[in-house]
């Protein structure tokens, strides 16, 4: 038996698997002002946790562990946020619940 009788080629050429980047990046929620003013969030975020790291000694830590708290979550929470609208998370979780996070 021949391979030609039972084997016919298709009359649709077979779809490619569109192309993904690396971890998902995309940049199409983060447009204009809004990427660099979050990747600058971060920084200032990260230096600000370094500078408290820094201090070695302090009469009243109080202060200085409110604001390691603060400059810590604000660092994190950017990273998080910059993490969801880069990736392929946005599409996945959808507008909506991104939204409410």
């Amino acid at each position: 038996m021949e391979n030609g009788a039972v084997y016919n080629e298709t009359t649709e050429p077979e779809a490619k698997a569109p192309r993904r980047r690396p971890l998902g990046c995309t940049l199409r929620h983060l447009r204009g002002w809004r990427l660099p003013v979050k990747v600058l969030q971060s920084i200032l975020s990260f230096v600000a946790v370094i500078c408290e790291e820094i201090v070695e000694d302090c009469s009243n830590c109080n202060g200085l562990y409110f604001f390691e708290f603060i400059s810590c979550s604000a660092f994190l929470l950017s990273l998080l946020i910059l993490f969801v609208y880069c990736t392929d998370t946005y599409e996945s979780l959808g507008k909506d619940k991104v939204q409410k996070l």
